[in-house]
């Protein structure tokens, strides 16, 4: 059979056409590939359609113009917004572990939901020598950026559109160069807290079920009572997922600050099982168990089958925080009139009970530390010197695509073999090969482990109140103005 009829097949199979509609849905394929066609070979349909269309001269040969067409390809299989809608919430009466199972399997068929490329990642677990248990991924999913893409996005000017990756007019957007191409895009339409909310899955996942709730309006990002009831509101939609928000400033915040949205999934982070390592109480609020996490960021948790005392308490914990000071451990709630506290809230249930941790975060800066008081210190740069966001907030840690090569080369100087070490890694390298009797049999354990530990100081380092005596009198003091407060 020749490609074209065979994809034809594939999409007629895939519900979204009838059998009636073959024929057109051949040429809808022979308008984007061209005429000529090849008989079928061990590639999937989509890969070998691709190539007949750069061989067609109906796309150049670059990586932006193969992921449009790659995507309006797959798109022609999906349902489109209005029917994946309808399907996804007539299974939503039945349950939302099915909904999302059923949206989750539409998403990985159409590729928007890239697994072949989430395969390449570099993921495995350790605990390090705090007794923290952590995760490590070294990104290498999402492709290098096309050079026409970067020339393209830097030569735009006028009013963008769609104004950012998370609004959404994205949904079925062409895309090109310096654009996203997402023809195969799908949102759930949903509403939170009265408005209306938006819930898709993200392309190159960081865990399973790695999905987004975004506001449908491109409003910015802001942290408050809100937020709260939003978060709770999600978790009664889909209990089975977590779901979290990055802060609401820079250095400590996300990258997309511009566009209020959350982030949920289906994953037990290491932050989630950590325990707490001192209760604490609040007479005005019985229901609600609180309590300081064992974790090497400042984190306060609440839980309790009492939403609204969940929210109450937790909405005053953020505006006692956002006012907070402590020059002594240099914590400072604003240099004039500028705010520099604000929280990671993130949300999971267990049964019934609502379980919300609230990590402190600080964005000052110092001459000693001109990226953040509260952020990787320039010792760690050489493995991680990006912004410390939700995902990394809970124990997974996303190391640049860069340290994959790099940390082999560190490997074979460890063995002693020929290599091309870096200079910003050699005096980390040295300290473990120091400490460590490192042979061919346990380099790899080792490297982990080193990562491990790197991660554990970076969380450390973004900790507001550090995990010492120090630290525990910061927390002391902290709380003792807090009950007084609340209660």
């Amino acid at each position: 059979m020749k490609v074209i009829e065979k994809f034809a097949d594939q999409v007629v199979n895939s519900g979204a056409y009838e059998p009636l509609d073959r024929v057109y849905v051949i040429n809808k394929i022979r308008s984007l590939v061209g005429d000529h066609d090849e008989e079928e070979n061990d590639k999937p349909a989509v890969k070998q359609l691709v190539d007949i269309a750069v061989e067609n001269e109906k796309i150049p040969d670059d990586v932006t113009s193969k992921e449009v067409l790659n995507d309006q390809l797959y798109d022609l299989m999906t349902p489109t917004p209005s029917k994946t809608n309808n399907i996804f919430w007539q299974k939503m009466q039945n349950s939302p572990k099915k909904a999302t199972d059923w949206f989750y399997q539409l998403c990985v068929n159409d590729d928007y939901v890239k697994e072949e490329a989430i395969a390449k990642n570099v993921v495995f677990s350790g605990t390090s020598s705090k007794g923290h248990g952590l995760e490590i991924t070294i990104n290498l999913s999402k492709p290098e950026k096309d050079p026409k893409a970067i020339a393209a996005a830097a030569h735009a000017t006028g009013k963008k559109y769609p104004q950012c990756a998370l609004c959404l007019e994205n949904e079925g957007y062409l895309g090109g160069y310096g654009k996203n191409a997402r023809s195969n895009l799908r949102i759930i339409r949903m509403s939170i807290a009265g408005r209306p909310w938006g819930f898709q899955y993200s392309p190159y996942a960081y865990f399973n079920e790695h999905c987004i709730f975004l506001d449908q309006e491109h409003i910015p990002m802001e942290i408050n009572q809100q937020t709260l009831i939003n978060l709770v509101e999600i978790e009664k939609t889909l209990p089975q997922y977590f779901v979290g928000s990055n802060a609401d400033l820079p250095i400590v915040g996300g990258s997309m600050l511009s566009h209020e949205h959350y982030q949920g999934g289906r994953h037990t982070f290491p932050m989630m099982k950590a325990k707490i390592k001192k209760d604490v109480s609040f007479d005005a609020y019985p229901d609600v168990k609180a309590g300081i996490v064992d974790w090497p960021m400042s984190d306060l948790r609440l839980s309790s089958e009492n939403s609204l005392d969940l929210i109450d308490l937790g909405s005053k914990i953020i505006r006692f925080w956002n006012q907070y000071s402590d020059p002594a451990r240099d914590i400072r709630a604003f240099t004039d009139n500028t705010r520099h506290h604000t929280v990671t809230p993130i949300m999971h249930r267990e049964g019934k009970k609502f379980i919300l941790d609230l990590v402190l975060r600080d964005n000052n800066t110092s001459a000693d530390y001109p990226l953040g008081i509260f952020h990787p210190h320039k010792q760690l740069w050489h493995i991680k010197k990006e912004n410390i966001g939700l995902i990394e907030v809970m124990g997974r840690a996303i190391l640049p695509g860069r340290l994959k090569s790099e940390l082999e080369e560190v490997k074979k100087y460890w063995l002693g073999e020929e290599n091309k070490i870096a200079d910003s890694h050699k005096e980390w390298a040295d300290r473990i090969k120091s400490e460590e009797n490192i042979s061919q049999e346990n380099v790899d354990q080792v490297m982990q482990q080193a990562l491990v530990e790197v991660f554990e100081q970076v969380l450390q380092d973004a900790g507001v109140f550090k995990n010492n005596e120090d630290g525990d009198q910061g927390w002391d003091k902290f709380i003792s103005a807090l009950v007084e407060k609340v209660d």
